[in-house]
């Protein structure tokens, strides 16, 4: 990753343009082609260190679901479990944490009730429970990683 490389996660970080041209848009404001700026962000993609580049909805202002969910699940299988869970299209990421409870990952579905559906489907698949938290109450963070 070379300094063009952090301008462009750090300025995209703040939004992407909403526009008839969107990487021409955001390419001239980083003082890039557009062509360049979309194989960098492939490059980033491919070399991992960017582990999605899309728009993120607000499920539940679009009439979908939204939850936390956790899971438990032993060490050895850890990757086979994490590529079951992340093979369904509703897991917007998950994340391990050193905790009982390690694998941790956010469902956003089309449908408030769709969420006990993937929840049982996922059980199903993996043969571990998942321990689905919906939120109580929301709280904007505006978190930015500065590269």
């Amino acid at each position: 990753m070379d300094d063009i490389d952090r301008k462009i996660i750090n300025h995209l970080q703040g939004g992407f343009p909403v526009t008839e041209r969107p990487f021409r848009d955001a390419a001239d404001k980083l003082g890039l082609e557009e062509e360049a700026l979309i194989r960098r962000i492939s490059r980033l993609l491919e070399a991992g260190y960017l582990s999605r580049f899309g728009p993120m909805y607000h499920a539940e202002k679009l009439g979908g679901g939204l939850s936390l969910c956790a899971m438990a699940v032993p060490e050895e299988r850890f990757e086979q479990v994490a590529d079951q869970v992340n093979a369904f299209p509703e897991v917007a990421h998950n994340y391990a944490r050193d905790h009982k409870l390690n694998m941790w990952f956010v469902l956003a579905t089309e449908t408030p009730e769709r969420i006990d559906q993937v929840v049982e489907e996922i059980e199903a698949a993996t043969g571990h429970k998942v321990y689905n938290m919906p939120k109580k109450e929301e709280f904007y963070v505006g978190l930015r990683f500065r590269l």
